[in-house]
């Protein structure tokens, strides 16, 4: 069996969620790569993929052992580039991106354009989903979280710091009155946002004297999406607390206002999170400083 070639049919297999989506790409019938697999799972001595009708899954050892492949096949493909000529140094191939809905529709895909200028042979699939994403599982090279990073398996680098408001539209003001300080809150609703990776809303705190000071508030409406909250505050149905970088426009335009201004919610910070030995992918090295130049642009992400 040749394992080089074992590897990399494995991690086509799991990086297309599908025998039959990898047999495509490699050009080679399906029953040659459930021939390999079965080949390679026996040398192993594990079970490395769970198959049903619906769904292709890594099991424990699987992870591991993908997570190892790339870090191999990367080194390779790192180490005959030197040889190859100038050329083989272009990054291309395929990157998977996971991001944040409201943040990649408000903040990357609006730039799109001009890292597809810079870097023409990277295909990029992108995802905009705020659930809780398995990277090795779904075979996502590289995902953007706002919050503290829980994967401890996963490597972090921090290209930003988010900047949070409290804010209303003046129709909500007019009838239930501006809150002055952080205890007024108990006479008033919110927007809720909950988490679409944890289900649990989002607290509401607030820096006071250095220390955040959390409230629990409640309201008529419940929503898991960045936009969604924006959207429920325009229209008068509660206080919401919003990235700043959403509402400038709508602050501008006297179509919110900001309250609460002297106690502001603690800024979340912005991470690339990916598997270890993927940024040797110049793909993925490409793209980690495209974002993080572009989201330099961003003052509301440096707070």
């Amino acid at each position: 069996m040749d394992r080089l070639k074992a590897m990399q049919t494995f991690v086509r297999i799991v990086e297309a969620n599908s025998f039959s989506k990898a047999a495509e790409t490699l050009n080679l019938p399906r029953a040659s790569l459930t021939a390999t697999m079965q080949n390679l799972e026996a040398f192993l001595g594990t079970k490395l993929l769970q198959r049903t009708t619906r769904r292709l899954s890594l099991t424990s050892d699987g992870a591991h052992y993908f997570q190892k492949c790339v870090e191999i096949l990367a080194s390779i493909e790192e180490a005959e580039t030197t040889f190859r000529g100038p050329d083989s140094h272009r990054p291309k191939g395929k990157l998977r991106v996971d991001l944040p809905g409201a943040v990649g529709r408000n903040l990357v895909l609006p730039h799109i354009s001009s890292f597809h200028a810079a870097y023409p042979e990277v295909e990029l699939v992108i995802s905009l989903t705020d659930r809780l994403v398995d990277l090795t599982q779904e075979g996502i090279d590289v995902a953007l979280r706002v919050g503290d990073l829980q994967d401890s398996s996963m490597i972090g680098r921090r290209i930003g710091n988010m900047g949070f408001l409290t804010c209303a539209a003046p129709s909500y003001l007019a009838s239930r009155g501006v809150p002055e300080t952080i205890q007024d809150l108990s006479k008033h609703q919110s927007i809720v946002h909950f988490s679409g990776r944890t289900g649990r809303a989002f607290d509401w705190d607030f820096t006071v004297d250095g220390k955040a000071v959390k409230v629990e508030m409640s309201g008529p409406v419940a929503i898991n999406d960045a936009d969604a909250n924006l959207c429920c505050a325009l229209q008068g149905l509660g206080l919401a607390q919003c990235g700043r970088y959403q509402v400038r426009t709508h602050l501008e335009s006297g179509a919110l206002v900001e309250v609460l201004a002297e106690w502001p919610p603690t800024p979340m910070p912005v991470s690339l999170l990916y598997p270890q030995g993927r940024m040797a992918s110049s793909k993925l090295s490409v793209f980690a400083e495209w974002i993080t130049a572009l989201f330099l642009g961003y003052p509301d992400l440096q707070a």
